[in-house]
C-alpha cells in the first residue's frame, strides 16, 4: 500500500477522538509531502535538528511533534515553531522549555513523560516527580503541560502492555480532575496503538504502518 492509502486507512479506522501523529524520523520531504497531500498535517521527529531542516522546507500548516528524548541545550532551535513536545522526562527541561518559549514569546504545549516499562532504558517521571512537574507548570506563562505520555516495555506479552497503559490512564484520570487542561493521553506505537486505544490513548504515534520500514 503507498503512503497516501495507508493514512486513508488509517482515518477510516481511528475513532474520532483520536489524534494520529505521523512519525516521519528518516523519512524524506518527498515522503512527508506524500502523506501530507493525502490530509495528514501532524508529524512527529525524534532529532531537533531533522525537524527544523524540515521545518524550514515543508509547509507552514504542518504541526511538528517532539517525540523523541530532548536535550535541554536543544531546545532553543526548536521553540520558534514546535507545536507539542511529546517527552518532558525532568524539571529540568520543563523550566528550559519555559525559559525558551518566553524568548520565543509564545507558549508551548507539552506533555510529561511517566516512566511505565519494565526497561531501565526507557526515559520518563515516576508519579511523584510528574505531580511536582503539574504543580510547576501551573505557574508558569509559557510552558503548558495539556497531557501525559508513555511508552509500555517492548515484549509480545498483551496483558502487560495493556496493564502499563491502564495505570497510566488510572493515573491521568486521578490528574485531570486536579487540572482540566490535561486533554492528550499519548500512547501507543505502530506494534501497540489497538492496546493503547482500548485503555483510553487518544493519541498514536505512527511510523512503519504509514511509511513502512524505517531508512537508516
Amino acid at each position: 500500500m503507498s503512503i497516501a492509502e495507508n493514512i486513508s486507512r488509517f482515518r477510516a479506522e481511528l475513532p474520532e477522538n483520536v489524534h494520529l501523529v505521523a512519525v516521519s524520523k528518516t523519512k524524506s520531504n518527498e515522503e512527508i509531502m506524500e502523506a501530507y497531500q493525502a490530509g495528514q498535517r501532524v508529524f512527529g521527529e525524534n532529532k531537533i535538528q531533522d525537524m527544523v531542516a524540515k521545518q524550514e522546507a515543508l509547509p507552514k500548516d504542518i504541526q511538528w511533534h517532539m517525540i523523541g528524548h530532548v536535550q535541554t541545550n536543544k531546545v532553543k532551535y526548536m521553540a520558534p515553531f514546535v507545536n507539542l513536545i511529546h517527552g518532558i522526562d525532568s524539571l529540568k527541561l520543563l523550566k528550559e522549555v519555559n525559559k525558551q518559549a518566553l524568548k520565543n514569546e509564545r507558549r508551548i504545549d507539552s506533555l510529561l513523560q511517566l516512566h511505565i516499562a519494565e526497561e531501565e532504558s526507557k526515559f520518563g517521571l515516576s508519579e511523584s516527580e510528574a505531580e511536582e512537574a503539574l504543580a510547576m507548570a501551573a505557574e508558569w506563562e509559557h510552558v503548558k503541560v495539556i497531557g501525559l505520555m508513555g511508552m509500555a516495555t517492548f515484549t509480545e506479552d498483551k496483558a502487560q502492555i495493556s496493564a502499563e497503559f491502564r495505570g497510566l490512564k488510572n493515573f491521568f484520570d486521578r490528574q485531570q480532575a486536579q487540572y482540566p487542561d490535561l486533554k492528550i493521553l499519548s500512547m501507543g506505537m505502530s506494534g501497540d496503538y489497538l492496546l493503547a486505544i482500548a485503555q483510553g490513548s487518544n493519541m498514536i504515534r505512527v511510523g512503519s504502518k504509514i511509511f513502512g520500514p524505517r531508512n537508516y
